[in-house]
């Protein structure tokens, strides 16, 4: 490895690890806002008749929210990749971007040689933003949720139940 080589390969950590941790801090603090929001939005709400329909405009402007997080996110990187040389344009930094995040890599977009290793970086990046995201969205959907009727006031609604099977019998139905 020459001495180009390893500045260009030491030049890729240098700039994919900071904006990796970048957009980690920007992402918690994002879902923290969106939390905040959601949980506001349905904490106290019990009213079964239209819990539902609340719930998934809710969940609709939650995931929304979320895209746009991950979107600016890929701006971030985008911007990296412009500002450094690495692509020659915005529309084509933010399309590889958004390819390489989402680790789809489909389109006929390439770095400049000596970059590439951040795009690998950035692919990194997306799996733990999404891992986050998903985590996020599962535990708000636990927290929210009606688990048990009994926290439902008024006329009981049946949700349904998992019938309880011991282990012998539980194994003999899955043969």
């Amino acid at each position: 490895m020459n001495d180009h080589d390893a500045l260009a390969w030491n030049g890729n950590w240098a700039w994919g690890l900071p904006l990796i941790a970048l957009n980690v801090i920007f992402h918690v603090i994002g879902l923290g806002f969106i939390n905040a929001n959601v949980l506001r939005a349905l904490g106290g709400f019990k009213d079964r008749r239209h819990f539902l329909l609340k719930f998934a405009i809710v969940m609709g402007v939650t995931t929304l929210s979320a895209t746009l997080l991950h979107g600016t996110e890929a701006a971030i990187w985008a911007g990296a990749y412009w500002g450094l040389g690495a692509l020659p344009d915005t529309k084509g930094a933010m399309l590889y971007s958004l390819s390489a995040m989402t680790t789809y890599g489909h389109e006929n977009l390439f770095l400049a040689e000596h970059w590439r290793l951040m795009g690998a970086l950035e692919a990194l990046n997306g799996m733990i933003l999404f891992g986050l995201t998903t985590a996020f969205l599962y535990g708000m959907i636990q927290r929210v949720w009606p688990i048990d009727e009994r926290e439902w006031p008024g006329p009981r609604m049946s949700w349904p139940k998992r019938a309880r099977m011991s282990w012998p019998k539980r194994r003999k139905a899955l043969d």
